[in-house]
C-alpha cells in the first residue's frame, strides 16, 4: 500500500461534497434495504442517470454508500416484519423476527446497526491490508471450488434444522427444482416453462422470497388476527443489554473476517456469508438451542457477515474488474460509462481514486451507525400500527416491490402462489430459508458443476484435485454431522450426570 495515495485519497473522501454524497447514499441504502423486492442493484441502476453530472470519485462513492447502506436496510423489515429486504437479509429473520415478537425490536435493531458496523470496519480494514493477496487467492477458485461453496452453504442451511433435517432437505430440493425453470444457458433448451414465455428467463428469486415471507407471513398472521389484538407487544429499548452485548461481540468479530473472505469470491455474496456465518455460531454456541427463538448472537453474527461482505465483493471489483455481486456488476457498467476502468491498473494509473473510495467506506459505516441508531425509536413504533392497517401496507409494498424487478403483472400472480406456499409451509412447519437459498445458488451451483464435470471429461475426481476443494468437502461433511455428533455427546453428558444422582437416592 502506498502511504501517499492512502493519505491523498482520505483527503479527498473527507471533502465536504463527498462526505454528503456518503451520508445521502447511505440514507437511500437503508430507506430503499428496506423495501421488499428493491435491493441495492436496484436502487443503484435507478440512480445511475444522476452520476452522469457528477465527479467521477464522488459518483462511485454514492454508489457504493446506497450498497452497503441497503445491507443495513435490509435487516430492518427483516427484524420488524419477518420479511427480508434482499437474499443477504433473510438470516435476520431467523432470530431478529421472534426478538421483536418478544418485545425486543429496539434491541434487535440496535445490536443488528451496531453488529453491521463492525463488520463493515472490520472488512475495511482487511480491504486496506489485503486487497491484492486476496484477489489472487480469489482467481484460484474455478468451477469445482465453487460448486462446492455453495453445496456447503446448503448443507449448512439444513443442518440447520436439528428435529426436521428432512423437512429441511425437502425444502432444499424445491428450491433447486425451481432454479431450472427458464432457458438452459448451456444448450438453450426450455425447461419447465409450461409454455409461458414469461418463465424462460426463470423465476427471480425476490419474487420467492417477498411471496413466501412478506405475504406468506400476512396470510398466516390474518389467520389468527384476533388474537393478536389482544396480545399487544411491547417494543421495548432502543438499546441492548450489557449481557445481550456480552453473548454477541464474539459473534460478531468471527463473522467480519468471514464474510469478509467469502465476499471477495465473485457471486458468493452477502446471501451465502450470513447463512454460513450463522451455521457456523450456532455449531460452537454453548446455547444453540436458543437459535431460532430470539438469541441476540443469531442476529449479529450475520449482520455482521453480510456487510463485511459487501465491501470485499469491492476487491474483486476494483482490483480485477470482476463483478462478485449483483450490485457490484451494475457498479462496473457504470464505472466505465463514468470513464473509470476498474482493474490492476486502477491502483497505479488512479490510486486516489481507489483509495479516496475505501476511505468513504469507513466513513460511511460510522455515518450509518449513526442514521440507523437514530432511526430506531421511529422504526420500532411500527409494531403499535394495528394489524389490520399494517397487513394492507406490507402487501402493497410487496406488489410494489414485486412489479419494478421485471414490469411484468404475470409476477403478481407468481407472488400469490409463493405467498400461498410459504403459508402452507408455516402451516406444515417446514424451514423456509433452504429453499430460498436453494433458489438463489441453485443456477450457478448447477452450471459450476457442469463446466467443472465437463473440463475433467466426466471425472469427479476434479472435486478432490486441490486443497481448496478437499477443504470445501471436508467442512461440508462436518456442517452435516457435527450437531448430531453434538447431540450425541449432550446426551452421553447427560447419562454421566444422571448416573450419580441415581446411586444417590439408592443409598
Amino acid at each position: 500500500m502506498d502511504g501517499g495515495s492512502f493519505i491523498n485519497g482520505l483527503m479527498i473522501a473527507i471533502e465536504p461534497i463527498n462526505i454528503l454524497w456518503i451520508i445521502v447514499g447511505g440514507f437511500l441504502g437503508t430507506i430503499v434495504g428496506m423495501l421488499p423486492g428493491l435491493g441495492p442493484a436496484t436502487a443503484v441502476a435507478v440512480l445511475i442517470p444522476i452520476t452522469f453530472s457528477m465527479n467521477p470519485v464522488s459518483a462511485i462513492i454514492l454508489m457504493a454508500a446506497i450498497y452497503y447502506g441497503a445491507m443495513y436496510g435490509g435487516s430492518r423489515s427483516s427484524i420488524l416484519l419477518n420479511t427480508p429486504g434482499d437474499g443477504s437479509a433473510i438470516a435476520a429473520t431467523f432470530d431478529g423476527y421472534p426478538m421483536a415478537k418478544k418485545g425486543q425490536a429496539g434491541e434487535a435493531l440496535a445490536i443488528s446497526a451496531v453488529a453491521s458496523f463492525i463488520g463493515g470496519l472490520i472488512a475495511v480494514v482487511g480491504f486496506i491490508f489485503l486487497a491484492e493477496p486476496l484477489a489472487n487467492f480469489a482467481l484460484e477458485f474455478g468451477p469445482a471450488e465453487y460448486f462446492l461453496l455453495m453445496l456447503l452453504t446448503l448443507s449448512a442451511i439444513v443442518a440447520l434444522s436439528i428435529g426436521k433435517m428432512v423437512k429441511g432437505f425437502l425444502a432444499m430440493m424445491i428450491g433447486l427444482t425451481l432454479s431450472t425453470v427458464g432457458i438452459d444457458t448451456q444448450t438453450g433448451v426450455y425447461r419447465f416453462t409450461m409454455g409461458l414465455p414469461h418463465l424462460s428467463e426463470g423465476i427471480d428469486f425476490l419474487i420467492v422470497i417477498i411471496g413466501v415471507y412478506a405475504i406468506g407471513e400476512v396470510l398466516y398472521n390474518f389467520l389468527n388476527i384476533d388474537q393478536q389484538k389482544k396480545d399487544k407487544k411491547k417494543v421495548g429499548k432502543v438499546w441492548f443489554t450489557k449481557d445481550q452485548w456480552k453473548r454477541s461481540k464474539w459473534p460478531i468479530l468471527r463473522s467480519g473476517p468471514l464474510g469478509f473472505l467469502i465476499g471477495v469470491l465473485p457471486g458468493a455474496g452477502g446471501s451465502i456469508a450470513s447463512m454460513i456465518s450463522y451455521t457456523s455460531e450456532k455449531q460452537i454456541s454453548k446455547r444453540s438451542e436458543e437459535f431460532g427463538d430470539g438469541a441476540a448472537e443469531g442476529l449479529a453474527a450475520p449482520e455482521s457477515a453480510n456487510n463485511a461482505a459487501s465491501v470485499g465483493a469491492m476487491i474483486p471489483l476494483l482490483t480485477m474488474g470482476i463483478p462478485g455481486s449483483g450490485t457490484t456488476a451494475v457498479m462496473l457498467g457504470a464505472l466505465i460509462m463514468l470513464g473509470l476502468r476498474p482493474g490492476p491498473l486502477l491502483f497505479e494509473q488512479q490510486p486516489e481514486t481507489a483509495w479516496a473510495l475505501v476511505n468513504s467506506m469507513f466513513l460511511g459505516n460510522i455515518a450509518l451507525v449513526i442514521i440507523n441508531i437514530l432511526l430506531v425509536g421511529l422504526l420500532v413504533k411500527i409494531l403499535d400500527t394495528p394489524a389490520k392497517v399494517l397487513y394492507p401496507i406490507i402487501v402493497l409494498l410487496a406488489f410494489i416491490g414485486t412489479y419494478t424487478l421485471s414490469y411484468s403483472t404475470m409476477d403478481f400472480f407468481l407472488l400469490l402462489i409463493f405467498g400461498l406456499f410459504g403459508l402452507m409451509m408455516k402451516i406444515m412447519d417446514i424451514p423456509i430459508a433452504p429453499l430460498v437459498l436453494a433458489l438463489i445458488v441453485g443456477t450457478d451451483m448447477e452450471q459450476n458443476f457442469r463446466m467443472a464435470v465437463l473440463s475433467s471429461n466426466g471425472s469427479l475426481g476434479i472435486f478432490f484435485s486441490s486443497g481448496v476443494s478437499i477443504a470445501l468437502v471436508i467442512l461440508t461433511l462436518l456442517s452435516l454431522f457435527y450437531p448430531l455428533i453434538i447431540k450425541l455427546v449432550k446426551k452421553k453428558s447427560q447419562k454421566n450426570t444422571d448416573q450419580p444422582e441415581q446411586v444417590y437416592k439408592s443409598s
